[in-house]
Parts: structure tokens; sequence; C-alpha cells
């Protein structure tokens, strides 16, 4: 392979604890961490690498702008062609600031704005919280931080404490609010029903005006809890009672909505330490979950993102598959792509073309332009693929000659 080819079918960097978004037919990831000889090290501020669906190439370009810190946990969503980044943690602590750039830029040039001029009060910093976006607003849930005692609350589980300073470090449950058309933050007052037990590093998904969180951490303990807030009329569900089978207690996961009333759910680490490979899908309508059957037991992810592509396809990129309290150096750079409903008959035809290139060269300059140009980032994209596949197991072969 060429070297020009070679950095054609270059991937994001690995990390685990970084923010990534789907905007239109690009998969957008910024931030985290990676292990360097038993340090952390958070990845580059100014690096956004972008991920085209339809020909599989990865890109990375600089930012300019009033730049957030490098920082990982941080709680990344977009909302009409914006990526906002909310907390996060760093060598100097947690973070309570809010940044966006816009996605849909006309130049080419990526800018961070960090969001100074809004009215009413932010969350205190934290990271490891999730978002859910729904008409226009970010509806921040939980996460892990740090309060000075005057802000201790019913809705802080307290871990740790610094007292001479008044410091406390702990677990949230509570709501918060962003509107980004009145750059306004509220809590909204909950009218009822019982809110989850504060937690970090659980998971969040809209379907319809409801707001689902599973799982997280408090204190020694993962949870496999599943609520839902009604993001209209401020209403806890409780915990939401499921019939038959359920996914074990876990935190670091992913759940991603997949067409109108059903969450797809994804990997974590186990309450016994076990970096999560499996897959199940939750239907709103019979209030059950199932487990996916089919899914490789050796590709295990925690601290991964989860983003819907345009063809009900999950993409899980980055996280890690060991256990990051104990053996923190598996970060991962691919993508994992899970097929939850059939792909449409174009779909199916252009992969065809597109991993039979060689065979059809004849016929491929045959086709009208249109046609042409998605063909042609089909092959692109079998051709990455490959490139990567082979790439993978030429460095598996080099391992297994090391070790013998």
């Amino acid at each position: 392979m060429a070297a020009d080819s070679a950095e054609q079918f270059c991937v994001a960097e690995e990390r685990s604890g970084h923010c990534a978004v789907v905007d239109g037919n690009f998969l957008y990831v910024w931030g985290g961490y990676v292990s360097i000889e038993e340090n952390e090290v958070y990845l580059p501020n100014d690096e956004l690498w972008i991920y085209e669906m339809d020909s599989g190439l990865w890109t990375m370009h600089l930012m300019e702008g009033e730049l957030p810190t490098s920082m990982s946990g941080s709680c990344g969503a977009s909302i009409n062609g914006k990526l906002y980044i909310f907390g996060g943690f760093d060598d100097k602590g947690y973070s309570n600031r809010l940044y966006y750039v816009n996605l849909r830029t006309k130049n080419g040039t990526y800018r961070w704005k960090k969001i100074t001029n809004f009215k009413g009060q932010p969350p205190t910093p934290r990271d490891k919280l999730s978002c859910w976006v729904y008409k226009d607003r970010l509806i921040y849930f939980g996460g892990y931080g740090c309060r000075k005692h005057n802000e201790l609350s019913d809705c802080f589980d307290v871990h740790d404490a610094f007292w001479e300073g008044q410091i406390f470090w702990g677990w949230h449950n509570d709501v918060h609010v962003f509107d980004t058309t009145t750059q306004t933050w509220s809590q909204p007052a909950i009218r009822g029903g019982d809110p989850p037990q504060p937690r970090a590093a659980h998971t969040c998904a809209v379907l319809g005006n409801k707001g689902y969180i599973f799982g997280g951490r408090v204190l020694q303990t993962r949870m496999n809890d599943l609520h839902c807030l009604n993001l209209d009329t401020w209403t806890w569900s409780g915990r939401i009672s499921i019939s038959g089978e359920k996914p074990k207690d876990r935190s670091w996961h992913t759940l991603t909505p997949i067409g109108d009333d059903r969450l797809f759910l994804f990997g974590g680490l186990s309450s016994d330490n076990v970096p999560l490979s499996d897959g199940w899908i939750h239907s709103i309508t019979t209030n059950g979950w199932k487990q996916l059957t089919h899914l490789p037991k050796s590709r295990p992810r925690l601290w991964h993102t989860a983003c819907l592509g345009k063809e009900g396809e999950v993409m899980v990129f980055g996280g890690s598959k060991d256990d990051l309290h104990f053996m923190d150096t598996g970060h991962c750079s691919d993508l994992l792509i899970f097929q939850t409903q059939p792909y449409s008959l174009l779909r199916l035809c252009l992969d065809c073309i597109g991993k039979n290139a060689a065979l059809l060269k004849n016929q491929i300059q045959c086709l009208p332009s249109k046609l042409l140009q998605q063909v042609l980032k089909k092959i692109t994209f079998w051709a990455a693929v490959n490139h990567r596949q082979e790439k993978k197991a030429e460095t598996e072969r080099q391992s297994q000659l090391n070790t013998t």
C-alpha cells in the first residue's frame, strides 16, 4: 500500500471518555484520553476527527477559537448542527463550563465558542454525566463531581470530603436544563415520581417526550435499573418494572434510540469488573429486554460512544477493552457498526458493487453520474475496510511472532 493511501485510510486516535455526535452524513469525535506508560494523557483540545459514513474515511481538522481544556468525561450533544460540550475532568479538576462549535461550517473552519453570557445558574462541576436533547434544550442528569458545603442537598451522595476547604465529592441525580435559543440555565421543578438514585457513568436516551436512563455507578454499586422522565411534565416514572430477562448491572455503557420505540444497549463494565460485549434491545411497547445473540464476544467496550447512523445502524467508537480501574491500557480506535434493521435495497446494491469493483470495473463507468458518485464512495469505503483489516491482521501476526 502506498504511503499516501495509508494516510488516506487513517483512523481517529484510540481514546476513552470522549464525545461523539452524528450530524448529517458525518460522525464527529472530540476529546477523551489515552494511557501512555501508566499516565492518563488527555487528547489535544484542538483536534476534531470526522468520519464520513458514505466513504468510510476519517479526516482530522484543527480547531480554533475559545478552546475547551483537554478533558475526559465531558458530555457531548448536537442540536441544529452545533456540538455542545459540558463538564468533564482534567488535571485541575472538574468543569461546569459549556462550549459549542458549528459543525456545518461553510469555510471548513471549526471554531469553539465558550458560552459566558448565559442567564441562570449552571450545574456544579462534574464529569461522567448524561444528556437528553429535546426541543432545542440540553437536559443534563447526574454525574460525579464536587460541591462546596453550602451546595450540599438531597440530590447529592457524598463520597469523600476535604474538610479544610469544605469541598465534597460525590454523585448527583439532579436535572438541569440549558435552553440553546435563550441561552438560559434552569432547574425544572420535578412534579412527581421517584427520581433515580444519584449516579455517574450511566447513560441517557430520548424516545418521543421521554428521557430514559439506565444503569451507572454510585459508591461501589453498579446498577441495571431503567427509569424515564417525562420531559414535558417533569414527572419521573420510578424504577420501571421489566418483564422477563434483563441486562446485568453495569457502568460506562451506551443506550441508543433506534426507531420510535426501541433502545439499543451495548457494553460497559459489570459489577465484578468484567468489560462487557453484550448487546440488548429494549422495547417500550412490550416493556422487555431481548439480548442479541450474534454479537462477537471478543470485542468488549466501556466508556465508548454510540451514535445512530442514517440507516438505523449504531456506530460504536473508541472506549476501552480493559477494566480501566486495574489495567488502563486497552483503549480502542476501531469503529464497530451494529445493524439494527435491514438495509435499503439501494444500500445493499451499492455495497455489492463496492466489494466487487475489480470484477465490475468496465460496467461501473457506464453508470449515470449521480449513481456513479455513490458507487465510487462505496468502492473507497470497502477499500478502507480491507486496508484496516489487513493492517490489524499484520499487527496480530507480528504480536504472535514477538511472543514466540
